[in-house]
């Protein structure tokens, strides 16, 4: 295993207000990695604070390579053209900028207009494209889809997987759970300035639980009179709620008990809670 960002007992205060109280964390190269946490849970100050953009009181931070950055609140020269933005940021990057990325980032079309005249959408694309210029090994997304429609996200995460398959490490901020959730190997979950969490959304569900269902359609009426791993069955067909990390034996007492009962199943469907439902209840613990 090769760490290619780590973090140990950062610190960060404004006047008597500590905002980031001793948090660790590391990420493996080669990993996307999710920072969560609700609006104040100091996310944004963290990464400000590995990207060099803050300072901060104490801790230490090492990044293995190259650093990209999307910032969640970044502008250009309001008359800046695209294409001079990327020649600019080449040269400062002592590098060249294939040509191509301009399609890939949906930005060809645009590349003779000025800053101001693009869509909170396309500045979105040409800043995650200027952050990729000088090749990083380690690349911070702070809200990256924001503005975007539903093409350009699938479209962006695709990109995000493939920079992944090039080994590239990425440091993941959103607000979208979903986005995280499909995109993220592991989360770290940030609360009142501490880490709450750091795994993967599997190992959150076996963390703290969640409440999963498990609803069966049946032809007659299920008598659930004496189950155990079922809390609560509807009346008018099979409709079980389960807490706990598995619902296997939750299922294989409910199927029993139809083919006991002589009841034909119709259907099964299983609902778990989402890592947005997950999110919130780590937010809520006291």
């Amino acid at each position: 295993m090769i760490i290619a960002l780590q973090v140990e007992q950062l610190t960060k205060s404004y006047g008597n207000n500590q905002v980031i109280k001793g948090i660790s964390f590391e990420v493996e190269r080669g990993e996307i990695f999710g920072l969560l946490g609700t609006n104040g849970a100091g996310k944004t100050t963290t990464l400000e604070c590995i990207e060099g953009i803050r300072k901060y009181d104490s801790g230490t931070i090492t990044v293995s390579g190259k650093m990209g950055v999307q910032l969640q609140s970044s502008s250009l020269p309001i008359n800046i053209r695209v294409i001079e933005a990327i020649t600019l940021f080449c040269k400062w990057n002592k590098t060249s900028f294939d040509m191509a990325s301009l399609h890939k980032f949906g930005l060809e079309e645009l590349k003779n207009r000025q800053y101001k005249e693009l869509s909170t959408g396309q500045k979105r694309r040409l800043h995650l494209a200027l952050a990729l210029i000088g090749d990083p090994d380690v690349l911070f997304l702070d809200e990256p889809t924001a503005g975007l429609d539903v093409e350009g996200k699938v479209s962006l995460h695709n990109e995000i997987r493939k920079l992944k398959q090039q080994g590239k490490t990425i440091i993941l901020a959103s607000h979208d759970m979903a986005e995280v959730e499909s995109l993220c190997d592991r989360i770290a979950i940030l609360k009142d300035g501490r880490i709450a969490f750091t795994g993967s959304a599997n190992e959150l569900t076996l963390k703290i639980g969640g409440q999963c269902k498990i609803h069966i359609k049946t032809t007659q009426p299920l008598n659930i009179k004496g189950l155990v791993n079922c809390s609560y069955a509807g009346e008018k067909h099979g409709y079980a709620m389960f807490n706990g990390t598995s619902i296997s034996d939750a299922l294989l007492e409910l199927l029993t008990l139809a083919k006991r009962q002589e009841n034909i199943i119709l259907d099964i469907k299983l609902e778990r809670a989402s890592l947005e439902q997950r999110f919130m209840d780590i937010a809520k613990e006291g």
